[in-house]
Parts: structure tokens; sequence; C-alpha cells
């Protein structure tokens, strides 16, 4: 193996979607992946006492959405995503679809996976500590967008939608990002080898 065909996979500007060969086939079906992987991780569903809100695999599917095929074909991911559920796809939470009082989260998610993935093609997806800023960065903009959407939607007062919408889910937040902390740094470490 050639030295330059060596450092193609961490030359700057690549998300990992970038070492599948280049065609509108490719990011069509990318996009459309990304879409039923989030689909498919919001069926992981705990509901969470006193709140609205259930403890999903949606968000961490998101991010790794966004960090994996990068800003504009993970924001177009999960905008096909929200427009299908909003459709009618149960491909929401728990298996529901259209507009409800955490439909602020899918829209904070959208923002969220273009901000992930935007950082992904600035280097943020290599290395253990960045992933771990770039997650929770992407964290901290789905709960901009997800905790005064659901203050507004259930007519709840701001302490109210924390206490509902952002404290449960803290914890299992720090998961996420440490388990986002090794996948995509060791992808990276995997496709370097080939």
């Amino acid at each position: 193996m050639s030295t330059a065909t060596a450092a193609a996979p961490t030359r700057p500007g690549t998300v990992l979607a970038d070492l599948l060969p280049a065609s509108r086939v490719r990011d069509v079906a990318l996009v459309a992946g990304g879409a039923a992987l989030t689909g498919l991780a919001a069926q992981i569903a705990v509901p969470v006492p006193g709140s609205p809100v259930p403890v999903t695999g949606q968000t961490f599917a998101a991010l790794l959405v966004g960090t994996a095929l990068g800003a504009r074909r993970g924001l177009l991911s999960l905008a096909l995503y929200a427009l299908a559920g909003l459709a009618g796809v149960p491909w929401f939470a728990s298996g529901t679809s259209g507009v409800s009082v955490s439909f602020g989260y899918i829209l904070g998610m959208m923002l969220a996976s273009a901000a992930v993935g935007a950082l992904a093609r600035r280097g943020a997806d290599r290395g253990v500590l960045r992933m771990a800023g770039t997650m929770l960065l992407g964290e901290a903009i789905i709960y901009a967008i997800g905790v005064p959407y659901l203050a507004y939607a259930a007519d709840m007062s701001a302490s109210a939608a924390i206490a509902a919408g952002l404290t449960p889910f803290l914890i299992g937040d720090a998961v996420k990002a440490v388990l986002a902390m090794g996948a995509l740094p060791a992808a990276w470490k995997l496709a370097d080898r080939r």
C-alpha cells in the first residue's frame, strides 16, 4: 500500500462516509440509511416517570449519523426522518408519528446532526476527547431546541421543562458520549489500516 493511499482516510475534510466510492446513489443510500437507523434506534425507548419524553437511542443515532455522514448528508438524513415521521411513518419514539410535545428534540437533532458533521469534517471524530466534546455539543444543541419546545407544547414552566426534559437524561447522555468516544476513533483506526 502506498503512503498516499494509507493517508487518504485521515486527510482533512473527510468523514467516514467519504471512504465509500463517491456517487449520487451512495449519497441517497447513506441519507436513507441514516434516517432508517435513527428510526430503528428510536424504538429503543424507556419511559421516564414524570416526563412525556422517553429515553431513546434516537439521539445517539442522530449524532452518529451526522458525524459519519458529514453536515449536509446528516442534515438531509434527519430531515428525511422528521418528514417521514410527520407523514405517518411510525418510527418516532415507541412507534409513534406526527407532532408531539417531544417533536422539538427531533428538530434539535436535525441541527445537531449538521453541527457534529461539520466538526467531523474538521477531524473532531478522530480522537477520544474531541469526539466526547463533539457529542456533548450535539446533545446541548438538541436540548437547546427540545426543552423550550417541550415547555411551549406541554404548557410547562421553564423549570418544569428542564426537570422533565433535561435532568433525567444527563446520565444517559454521558454514557452515549463515552460510547461515541470509542466507536468513531476506532472506526478511523480500522480505516487507516486498510
